[in-house]
């Protein structure tokens, strides 16, 4: 896959700073220059807080032996700052599940010392299939707060938050003799254009001036499609485009934009997202090579949107909304896997795309430097199955709840006064109503929709119905239906307890600024009885934090009766873990948790059907994974050695239906 010329050629670094440092990166001239040294940029995304970070170096030798001269990264403002004003940088791991992937200022060292370049796009929107484009859900508690805006309560946050990040990115600027070349100003903030309102040009200005007011001197650009208009492009800030076909035509449209200026493709998406219920996506080995061959002979520098996908790690999978509505109704959510099918897949395999990838980088190249031969492939391990030995029910995890909220109305996630007045963000919330009585025959009614899915339990059995068709997606219990019955059963109810277990299925991440209130829980309007208002409502949020997953207790003998419940297995390993995939067949809905961690949804319906594990998230020794079941539980977890996708029916139900 490659010759290791390292110590024959000078190093990238050495190239561009052997003579010492005197300049950025520029765009003066039709070609990029780096310190007054012609460079095309060869570069790939990858997104730091979606591949273990023991895993970052590996993937990041991948990147230079194909030919790579940059890698790219966005910045999640949520998990940074995942309470007002609580910021994490890879600092936090007791408070923050997500600490672990933050250490932000050790990447894009471990970057240079690889022999890369970073473009670094910090947001503070970032889209990226990443729940609520990585904006903080804790923005959505301020109702007078308009995101994306030059609201100046928004740009409050922002600032604050600027000036945690800058600080720490501004001494591994280039000039400063760090790695990072060029600094994006939001993302594609032109798809936010309706019709003939004007767009915010304020809001780019203002973040424009903030982070040269945080010291940031390296290269400003935006990115949109420029076959779309330039509405999200600032005067004199380079503009790149985005693109997965037709990029000739892309090119052309920019360069009669900024003729004078150089080309550059940001994000040539090398394949695309899945969302739960469609076909798995692919780009061929021969779309791929076309288009990235078109890119190069239109002497263009590129970006590869992704070079490696990653992972949405737990509950941070972000979702599309189809069509203009703002309702909810419209709901795609993306898959916990974010393989891409990009050049390194998910689990960091070379794929064909990758081989030609290293084919066109040669071809194209125009530095005599060194490049190192690719890493030795990585395998993984097929554990055996194991049983499950253990069960909660809803009503012992509500027991061991940290929070219990007493409440006239229903309130949505985000309003409840817990993390540090900060709201709960992911994960799960009861809405439970005590001493009820329900007569036979009743009606619940739930109205506007639910955001996004919900389970109805009557004194702890489940009374709404299981998932078992993609038909099932426009009925009760989830997004699409507006004001949704169920029938409560034959069974008169005296003193009851009546259950609504909620799901955040993830927030919408890409959309018009009016299709940013999302909020989660049922707060579009009433619950009611046979068209009686239901009030008094005791709200519980179930995060499944890791530090509360493990300190579970009262495992009671796994009964595997239907409705949601938490069940517990445990993996034995004698010897230094590899990495697998659980395998979910046999389960319906729900989350999987490893040694405390929320690891990924699962939704049978598909295309997503395994899950990567990689090794470091296990330990010699006993491993315990925990399956929170929505429906009808398998009775044992299994394991697989690669990725598996199947889509139940033709997977054009949510696309049929809504757009």
């Amino acid at each position: 896959m490659g010759v290791d010329i390292t110590g024959i050629l000078p190093t990238l670094y050495e190239h561009f700073t052997s003579q010492g440092i005197e300049s950025g990166l520029s765009d003066a001239q039709s070609d990029f220059k780096l310190n007054s040294k012609p460079l095309k940029i060869f570069s790939g995304a990858l997104h730091y807080f979606r591949a273990h970070p023991l895993y970052w170096r590996d993937r990041l030798k991948k990147y230079r032996a194909a030919g790579l001269n940059c890698v790219e990264t966005y910045v999640p403002w949520n998990i940074h700052e995942p309470e007002d004003g609580s910021f994490d940088f890879g600092e936090d791991p007791d408070r923050n599940d997500f600490s672990l992937f933050l250490d932000l200022v050790q990447f894009l060292k471990i970057a240079q010392e690889e022999d890369l370049f970073v473009i670094l796009r910090p947001g503070p929107y970032i889209c990226a299939e990443w729940e609520f484009g990585g904006l903080p859900s804790w923005l959505l508690r301020h109702e007078d707060l308009k995101v994306r805006t030059s609201d100046s309560k928004f740009l409050f946050y922002v600032e604050r938050y600027f000036k945690q990040l800058l600080a720490l990115v501004e001494p591994l600027q280039f000039t400063k003799g760090g790695s990072i070349i060029a600094v994006q100003i939001e993302n594609e903030y032109g798809n936010v254009k309706e019709d003939d309102k004007p767009i915010d040009i304020a809001y780019l200005e203002a973040l424009k001036d903030i982070i040269k007011k945080n010291a940031i001197v390296e290269l400003l650009f935006t990115s949109d499609t420029p076959t779309q208009g330039f509405h999200g492009a600032l005067p004199g800030v380079l503009a790149t485009a985005n693109c997965d076909k037709d990029c000739g035509l892309e090119l052309a449209r920019l360069e009669s934009y900024q003729p004078t200026k150089p080309l550059m493709v940001m994000e040539y998406w090398t394949g695309w997202f899945d969302h739960y219920s469609e076909k798995h996506h692919i780009q061929t080995v021969e779309q791929f090579y076309a288009n990235l061959s078109d890119i190069l002979m239109g002497h263009a520098s590129f970006n590869l949107y992704m070079m490696h996908g990653g992972t949405n790690w737990g509950f941070l999978n972000g979702a599309n909304i189809c069509g203009a509505t703002d309702n909810n109704s419209g709901f795609q959510p993306d898959t916990s896997s974010y393989d891409y099918h990009a050049p390194l897949a998910e689990n960091g395999d070379y794929t064909d795309k990758y081989v030609q990838l290293q084919q066109l980088t040669a071809e194209y190249n125009e530095l005599c430097i060194s490049q190192p031969a690719p890493p030795e492939p990585t395998f993984r391990e097929i554990y055996p199955e194991i049983d499950i030995i253990g069960e909660l029910s809803l009503d012992d995890l509500i027991k061991q709840a940290q929070h219990v909220i007493q409440s006239e109305k229903l309130l949505p996630m985000e309003k409840l006064d817990i993390n540090n007045n900060s709201g709960q963000s992911y994960g799960y919330i009861v809405y439970r109503k005590e001493n009820i009585d329900i007569q036979a025959g009743s009606t619940l009614k739930i109205e506007g929709h639910v955001c996004d899915t919900v389970i109805v339990l009557i004194n702890g059995k489940l009374v709404s119905n299981v998932f078992n068709s993609e038909e099932d997606l426009n009925g009760f219990g989830y997004w699409r239906a507006k004001d949704s019955l169920l029938n409560l059963g034959s069974e008169n109810y005296q003193s009851a307890t009546l259950d609504l277990v909620v799901e955040n299925f993830g927030r919408v991440n890409y959309g018009k600024l009016y299709q940013f209130n999302q909020h989660k829980g049922l707060w579009q309007g009433n619950v009611l009885i046979n068209d009686r208002i239901v009030s008094d409502w005791k709200i519980i949020p179930l995060e499944f934090k890791k530090k509360w997953n493990q300190t579970l207790t009262d495992w009671k003998t796994p009964t595997f009766l239907n409705g949601p419940r938490l069940y517990r297995a445990v993996l034995t390993i004698d010897s230094e873990p590899q990495d697998t995939y659980i395998d979910f067949k046999g389960w319906n809905k729900g989350v999987v948790i490893v040694n405390g961690f929320v690891l990924s949804r699962y939704f049978k319906i598909g295309p997503q059907q395994s899950a990567f594990l990689p090794a470091p998230f296990l330990k010699e020794g006993d491993n315990e994974i925990l399956m929170f079941e929505h429906f009808v539980p398998g009775t044992f977890i299994d394991f697989c050695g690669n990725p598996y996708f199947q889509t139940m029916g033709d997977g054009r139900i949510l696309r049929t239906l809504l757009c």
